[in-house]
């Protein structure tokens, strides 16, 4: 029964896959649930111009690339491609359009009610929305990330020269030259694109390894395969300023370390070098919060904020900016508001690179393991000794699978194979249930699968591969 002093039993600010989800989720256990959202369509970044429509231009420009380079023919498959780029991004935004209508769908069906306009609080149980003002006994913040700035380059998304992730996904034509500033998951994601469609691409990365946060055998082995699709990778440099005109940039750079300058020229620049919180513009003040200093809102386990009443998802809160992190939060905050027991095991979120092969991991990194003070013990399995990769012509990769040496527990896994993404499913789940190497190693496997991989993995934790 809604409590009769409010409009609303809960609110949940952005429809992005946190809230959405939230939203969907408290209205089935029966409390009078609404979301605002101030764009066109639900389903936040992701669905709209992040995870989504990338995903179909990845897949699609692994189609033509495959007929391209002759991958195909090797199989018997002999085609000439000719690139119809409008069809392409046809294809990428029926896709957006299935989905968003999907989860306006959703909320018809469990009578969730769309509130259509910007959000900004009034107090900690009023927020004003659009133009109209709502109450709500409990407000779930979930307004996710967007691009961060960098300094001396200003993002133009229309002139298709300088952009962000959403221009770099509209680009009319393939560029000649495409530099990536930023060596992590949505440049590396986007450059793929563009290199596979015909494009040069450079990646520049500050740091001296690319994909931060990676287990140290995947960044290396992840920069190796990538040179080798003919992705340049510039690491230990730094991007002073970028300077556009009608069709073309250039770029000062240094390097990270100091040292001479010197110029780069594209025909279109893509700044990927991080997303920030969505906390502007909330009026965050009004309902006694405020932002810690990476821009974040501090919550407890439980995802209550310090205001009672108010609670916080995604990528507005610490931890890993990723949609699947989202979504369990905004289940378990959901049923936390409904006086349930939501929990979200935040040392089991799995990441995803969705580039060819797919890089995926979950858990430790073999670094942070000994750092965390383990004694780790590490098995190494190579795609090219699994049957199903080698027969697919995807001999690229491996499964790594990292144990603490006393208990055999499993700590982390880490791939790079054309189906990881899918594949590290199994170990999350795995360590879900606090499982050992020895557990994955005695599981029977399908044959023949790419997963059997992880299995000869965990069985090299115990010095007992069959394969290799």
């Amino acid at each position: 029964m809604a409590d009769q002093t409010y409009d609303y039993d809960v609110l949940v600010i952005g429809s992005g896959p946190g809230g959405y989800v939230a939203a969907i989720r408290a209205a089935q256990l029966g409390l009078k649930t609404a979301c605002a959202e101030s764009r066109e369509t639900l389903g936040g970044t992701c669905l709209n111009v992040g995870c989504i429509p990338s995903k179909a231009m990845l897949h699609a420009s692994e189609y033509f690339d495959a007929a391209a380079n002759g991958a195909m023919e090797k199989m018997g498959v002999k085609v000439k491609p000719t690139l119809d780029l409008d069809a392409m991004h046809g294809q990428r935004l029926d896709a957006v359009n299935g989905l968003t209508g999907g989860i306006e769908f959703l909320f018809k069906k469990n009578k969730v009610t769309w509130l259509k306009g910007h959000a900004s609080f009034e107090d900690s149980h009023k927020v004003k929305v659009g133009d109209e003002t709502v109450t709500a006994k409990d407000i779930i913040i979930a307004t996710g990330s967007s691009v961060t700035p960098l300094p001396n380059v200003e993002i133009d998304n229309d002139k298709h020269v300088i952009v962000d992730s959403t221009g770099a996904l509209e680009l009319p034509k393939v560029p000649k030259h495409m530099v990536v500033i930023g060596g992590g998951v949505i440049g590396l994601e986007l450059g793929s694109v563009w290199r596979r469609l015909g494009a040069k691409v450079t990646c520049i990365e500050f740091l001296d390894q690319i994909l931060p946060g990676m287990d140290g055998d995947v960044r290396k082995e992840a920069a190796k395969i990538f040179k080798k699709q003919g992705i340049e990778i510039r690491t230990g440099t730094k991007v002073t300023s970028a300077k556009a005109t009608k069709t073309k940039a250039t770029l000062t750079l240094e390097p990270a370390k100091g040292g001479d300058e010197e110029t780069l020229e594209a025909d279109c620049v893509l700044v990927s070098i991080g997303r920030k919180p969505n906390t502007d513009g909330l009026a965050l003040d009004k309902a006694g919060l405020e932002t810690n200093d990476r821009g974040q809102i501090e919550i407890d386990h439980e995802f209550r904020t310090k205001v009672d009443g108010i609670w916080a998802i995604g990528d507005v809160v610490p931890g890993p900016m990723l949609a699947h992190k989202a979504e369990d939060e905004g289940i378990a905050c959901a049923e936390n508001i409904a006086g349930q027991t939501g929990i979200v095991n935040h040392d089991v979120i799995p990441s995803v690179v969705y580039t060819w092969p797919e890089i995926a991991g979950v858990g430790l990194t073999e670094e942070a393991a000994k750092e965390a003070g383990h004694e780790v013990k590490t098995g190494k399995f190579p795609m090219m000794a699994n049957s199903r990769a080698k027969t697919n012509h995807e001999p690229d990769g491996f499964v790594k699978v990292i144990a603490d040496a006393g208990t055999d527990r499993v700590l982390g896994v880490w791939c790079i194979a054309s189906v990881a993404g899918t594949m590290i499913a199994q170990a999350a789940q795995a360590m879900e249930f606090g499982a050992t190497s020895e557990d994955i190693a005695y599981t029977c496997h399908a044959h023949p699968t790419h997963s059997e991989a992880v299995k000869e993995a965990a069985m090299a934790v115990q010095g007992k591969p069959i394969h290799m």
